[in-house]
């Protein structure tokens, strides 16, 4: 490490670090050396990016394949509002460079996957895992332990965050945590039920935090520990986890040893070919039957036919946007509300995206609403493709 410089320039800008002893010009040269793998921009990758790139890592690589929306800007403050509609890899370039030109960072802007996400990861020193969704998050969490990488893992929803580092050397991964993912709708997304903006700036700075420590070999970094965070309450707490001998991917005898593409991982036992690709299928075409397209229903209110259109949304998203002629029901209140419906009536529900009230159309149907179906994208899509007057959200 004596060989690695630190210019007049970088002794100014570090300064603060230098003259503390945890640190120092041996842990800065630490720091100009290392590399670390941003998988997401987002909520989560920003704070990260941010503090990474003040510190002096020295390469700083980006995974994302999205563009900036306004619906972004409220927590993801990599970006601005002039770089709505840029790739999400380059205006996160612009601001690290600006913020530190002597960072290195390289864009990936690529859809994680099984062909490209363990070359990707054994590229970098150690991996901040910002991914909104279940299939990367496993998919990341996979790679590193097969790339012996350091995983930085945070998530959040609504008030609450959690953070910690998978696939250390001796540590637990993701799977000892969450052996295998929740089933397809079973938990809502942010998009769906929220994040408090300045939630992901708390927990990324987490993340970054626990990055650096791994790159200077200090402190106590959260392995096996998992830092739960309710900024609601503005508390935290502790979950102790121990590696589990017997994890699919880090286990004593492990049965992962390849990555798997998402829509495989997605899909389970169905979708792979045989009896269980034609369950599959017959599945797809019995849940078309149930749905109904924005551009249908709007056919049908115009011909004006019989329907009620029941809103499952929650009051407050109501007042934001809706499609005329509503009628209000939270999906919390539906299975006590089933006397005010009609089932010789055709019911349309639907709700934000369509998945709320995907969930709800099956349950109404199974308790007799056989002319109940879901409007397929929700009330997004009916902006979209009928109404653009009303605001999105």
């Amino acid at each position: 490490m004596a060989s690695v410089t630190l210019t007049r320039e970088e002794v100014a800008r570090y300064g603060r670090h230098l003259v503390m002893p945890e640190v120092g010009p041996d842990g800065q040269r630490r720091l100009k050396v290392a590399s670390v793998l941003l998988v997401g921009v987002g909520g989560l990758g920003s704070p990260a990016a941010l503090y990474l790139a003040a510190a002096g890592i020295g390469r700083l690589g980006l995974v994302d394949f999205d563009v900036v929306e306004a619906s972004n800007l409220q927590r993801q403050v990599l970006h601005a509002t002039t770089d709505v509609g840029r790739a999400k890899v380059d205006s996160a370039r612009d601001r690290l460079t600006a913020l530190n030109p002597g960072v290195e960072v390289e864009t990936h802007p690529v859809r994680l996957g099984a062909a490209n996400a363990l070359d990707l990861v054994a590229r970098y020193d150690v991996v901040v895992d910002g991914t909104d969704n279940f299939a990367t998050r496993y998919l990341v969490n996979d790679a590193c332990v097969l790339a012996k990488r350091p995983n930085v893992h945070g998530s959040v929803f609504r008030f609450e965050g959690q953070v910690s580092v998978f696939a250390a050397a001796g540590g637990p991964c993701y799977r000892c945590l969450h052996p295998e993912p929740p089933a397809p709708g079973l938990v809502p997304s942010c998009a769906e039920e929220g994040v408090l903006g300045v939630l992901p700036g708390l927990v990324g700075t987490i993340q970054a935090t626990e990055a650096i420590k791994l790159v200077l070999g200090v402190g106590k970094p959260l392995v096996g520990r998992v830092l739960l965070v309710d900024a609601l309450a503005m508390r935290t707490s502790e979950l102790r986890l121990a590696r589990d001998p017997g994890c699919p991917v880090c286990g004593d005898r492990p049965s992962i040893t390849r990555l798997t593409d998402d829509e495989e991982f997605c899909a389970g036992p169905a979708g792979r070919g045989g009896r269980d690709a034609q369950v599959a299928d017959e599945a797809s075409r019995r849940e078309r039957d149930v749905e109904i397209s924005v551009e249908e229903l709007k056919l049908r209110m115009d011909r004006g036919d019989d329907l009620v259109l029941l809103d499952v949304r929650e009051p407050h998203e109501t007042l934001i946007c809706s499609i005329p002629d509503s009628s209000p029901m939270p999906m919390a209140q539906v299975p006590h509300r089933l006397g005010e419906l009609d089932p010789a009536r055709d019911l349309v529900v639907y709700c934000r995206s369509g998945h709320r009230s995907a969930h709800v159309v099956t349950f109404l149907r199974r308790r007799g609403f056989g002319r109940a179906v879901n409007l397929r994208g929700g009330v997004l899509d009916w902006i979209d493709r009928v109404d653009p007057t009303q605001p999105k959200y």
